[in-house]
């Protein structure tokens, strides 16, 4: 989906002696500015090279084989890990084990914890670094995204399902190219919801639901006794509406400002053949729509600021999307509705966010718990000891918070 506003960039290239001016449409998924300074390489230009031009700002429009476009892309990465980045993770790693210890004293823990919410910002601050070093190795396309360069693939389709048609020819960094090629493979294989039955099929810019174990928790809770209207509040792929649809839930409403969201769950919708689920492209609550017996909702786990468009799904910052779905609730619940928030404590461990300020939020709503379910997460890094933030990610639960009406 591309902005609206055209972008262009510009670069000096040299053929049969000759310097001539070159432009195209810049586009960027993390709405990067267009780089100031290109250079051109190819397979002839060392990794240690390409390096030293990407730390100094520079950027790469590759010119070579498109293969070792990617081996060249991998070489810079195992650089990142061998410079200041890789002294940085040491630091935060020997930090999160001393915290992880437990035979420390009191006085320790208490500094040592301290040191977590350092530690996340530190670790976001890396991998924003690496993102902007790798991104700088562009590729031109002509017009429908057709490449040029030796032993490329056809990427035109996967283009076009991420970025839309483009009838003018664009430069793109790879990485952005390989996040387009990526997302085809899910669009076409699906993730498998095991506990379900079936696969859903995420669309580019729109998060995939890799981490489910929280449906479990959503086909576990008892629906309340009447259940004619719930809402599923910034739907995403439309899973948890697909899970209230198929559990009897007569008009489920799902709704999501985001324009992909919202074409990826009405062809999830469209392929499981439901007929009871509405899209509304709205900021979370609908203005017409009747009053709802049940408001699910999924919101961003972390309260931090997205770097992109494509962390929308993971940081919400202020926690403004929480807020806002908990302060609009009471005012769309019908008569002894229920609000179920999927809800990690992930920001809880990282001191991002306490407990009581959460329990603040319920009640400054005019909500109270009336249970809670919760499971453990299953996810790899969950059980990496060598993650900076395990003591963190290993104490997670992931919880479904069932709230009514105080």
């Amino acid at each position: 989906m591309l902005a609206t506003q055209k972008q262009y960039v510009q670069w000096q290239e040299n053929k049969d002696g000759n310097e001539t001016l070159h432009q195209a449409r810049w586009l960027s998924e993390s709405n990067h500015m267009p780089p100031a300074r290109i250079v051109l390489i190819d397979d002839k230009t060392t990794a240690d090279e390409a390096y030293r031009l990407a730390c100094e700002g520079t950027s790469l429009l590759w010119r070579g084989d498109f293969h070792n476009a990617k081996q060249l892309l991998q070489a810079l990465n195992r650089r990142i890990e061998r410079t200041n980045e890789r002294s940085e993770q040491r630091k935060i790693k020997k930090a999160a084990n001393q915290s992880a210890r437990s035979n420390k004293t009191a006085v320790e823990s208490s500094e040592l914890s301290k040191d977590i919410p350092n530690l996340f910002h530190q670790q976001r601050q890396i991998q924003a670094q690496r993102a902007r070093i790798l991104s700088r190795l562009l590729l031109e396309l002509d017009a429908n995204y057709v490449s040029q360069l030796r032993r490329a693939p056809d990427v035109s389709a996967a283009c076009i399902a991420a970025f839309g048609e483009l009838k003018e020819s664009c430069v793109l960094s790879f990485r952005d190219l390989q996040g387009a090629l990526g997302a085809a493979q899910w669009r076409e294989k699906g993730v498998p919801i095991e506990s379900l039955g079936l696969s859903i099929f995420p669309h580019y810019g729109v998060f995939a639901p890799t981490r489910h174990e929280y449906v479990q928790l959503l086909l576990d809770a008892p629906l309340p006794k009447i259940h004619d209207v719930a809402y599923d509040i910034g739907t995403g792929t439309g899973l948890l509406a697909i899970i209230l649809a198929q559990r009897g839930v007569k008009q489920v409403i799902a709704t999501d400002l985001n324009p992909r969201a919202l074409t990826c769950a009405s062809e999830n919708f469209t392929r499981l053949e439901l007929a009871n689920v509405q899209l509304q492209q709205v900021d979370l609550y609908s203005t017409d729509a009747p009053l709802a017996n049940l408001i699910v909702c999924n919101p961003p786990w972390l309260p931090a600021k997205p770097s992109s468009p494509l962390e929308y799904a993971v940081y919400d910052a202020n926690s403004k999307m929480l807020r806002g779905v908990l302060q609009g609730a009471k005012s769309h619940l019908a008569k002894q509705g229920e609000v179920w928030l999927i809800l990690s404590d992930l920001a809880e461990h990282l001191q991002l966010r306490t407990r009581e300020e959460l329990l603040g939020w319920f009640a400054d709503s005019g909500l109270k718990v009336k249970y809670r379910l919760n499971t453990k997460p299953k996810h790899s890094r969950s059980q990496d000891e060598s993650d900076p933030l395990f003591a963190a990610r290993s104490s997670e639960i992931t919880s479904l918070w069932c709230l009514e009406p105080a």
